[in-house]
């Protein structure tokens, strides 16, 4: 009797840690999102480091359905898309690629940190991930302003790969310590 009671109570912290935090890193994601630098049509977030890092704390699932908490949040109106937006609007417009290409980010990302504890390894899966929002956004991108393929990679993607790069490490070193700071304030 004991036993299950233990490990009911074990469930519910888990649960409750895994919910919790899910929401702390939605709210991260409110936080980071907005501040941006606009150095064209595309600006530069710290969105995508938000979700990098909610994948190190989280499994690949809940790291996106924080993603998706975010989205919804956006999506209703509320200013936390890049440069203090919200709204419908903001999904329709030149932009709106780059934030639904953040769920297939989040997903592929989030598996290869789940599933392989090798760094590099890692970051090639966040590689893939970012490379495919990049598709959705300038796919996207090109529907909506006109701009050629090649113009639109030159002013959406290549500007962005270094400080990409950069948040990925940054979330891969500071990803686990936050987690097993996280985890063991939660088993305190």
């Amino acid at each position: 009797m004991t036993h299950d009671n233990t490990n009911t109570q074990t469930f519910r912290k888990t649960s409750t840690y895994a919910m919790v935090v899910t929401a702390l890193m939605a709210a991260v994601t409110c936080i980071l999102a907005p501040l941006s630098v606009p150095i064209g049509p595309v600006p530069i977030s710290l969105t995508n480091f938000a979700i990098y890092l909610s994948l190190y704390l989280l499994d690949w699932k809940k790291g996106t359905l924080s993603y998706l908490i975010y989205l919804l949040l956006g999506l209703v109106g509320l200013p936390v898309f890049s440069g203090f937006t919200g709204g419908l609007a903001k999904l329709a417009g030149p932009t709106g690629g780059y934030i639904i290409g953040f769920i297939p980010m989040a997903i592929i990302a989030g598996i290869v940190i789940d599933k392989f504890t090798n760094r590099g390894i890692q970051i090639l899966g966040m590689i893939v991930g970012t490379a495919i929002c990049y598709a959705f956004g300038t796919a996207w991108f090109c529907f909506q302003s006109g701009y050629t393929v090649g113009a639109a990679l030159a002013v959406c993607v290549i500007p962005f790969i270094p400080a990409d790069l950069c948040k990925m490490v940054i979330a891969m070193i500071i990803g686990p310590m936050v987690r097993k700071r996280l985890g063991t304030v939660a088993q305190q």
